[in-house]
């Protein structure tokens, strides 16, 4: 399975590469285990999906912010690790701001995960966890963190 051209074949492509807001790597490889800093819905350098799902962002819009998220994880790893070293996703954790009243997190959380089965295939089966949080930098409304388990060099 050739995540690239998965991602051909659905039309996508990878943004660039986000840079760290802060004073840490955006991947971090310990041992066979990389982990990837929260990647938000930035596309070549450009905010996207800013506001609060429910109210400013619908839910479909929702999705689509968590899709542009994972292929900015994506991106980190074909940069900065290379698709030909993973064994596989092991786990995501999914942020999400939203209205009091909105409750479809796993709907747009699945926007993500389904990509990451669509691009790597049995290599993306993972577990996930899902968090409603008050504010997210820049004012997005999603944001996910993952780790890969690596092969041994």
């Amino acid at each position: 399975m050739d995540p690239l051209k998965n991602l051909n074949k659905l039309g996508l492509e990878l943004p660039e590469v986000t840079t760290p807001g802060g004073s840490y790597t955006s991947v971090n490889i310990r041992g066979t285990i990389a982990y990837i800093a929260i990647q938000f819905p930035i596309k070549n350098t450009n905010y996207h999906y800013q506001g609060v799902i429910g109210e400013s962002i619908t839910t479909e819009e929702g999705a689509k912010a968590m899709e542009l998220c994972a292929l900015n994880v994506l991106a980190q790893v074909n940069t900065k690790i290379g698709f030909g070293k993973i064994i596989g996703l092991n786990h995501m954790d999914a942020y999400y701001k939203a209205s009091k009243d909105w409750d479809e997190a796993p709907r747009i959380v699945d926007a993500a995960s389904d990509l990451f089965l669509k691009i790597l295939g049995d290599k993306g089966q993972h577990s996930r966890a899902i968090f409603g949080v008050e504010k997210l930098s820049k004012n997005f409304c999603t944001g996910i963190t993952v780790s890969f388990t690596l092969k041994e060099e």
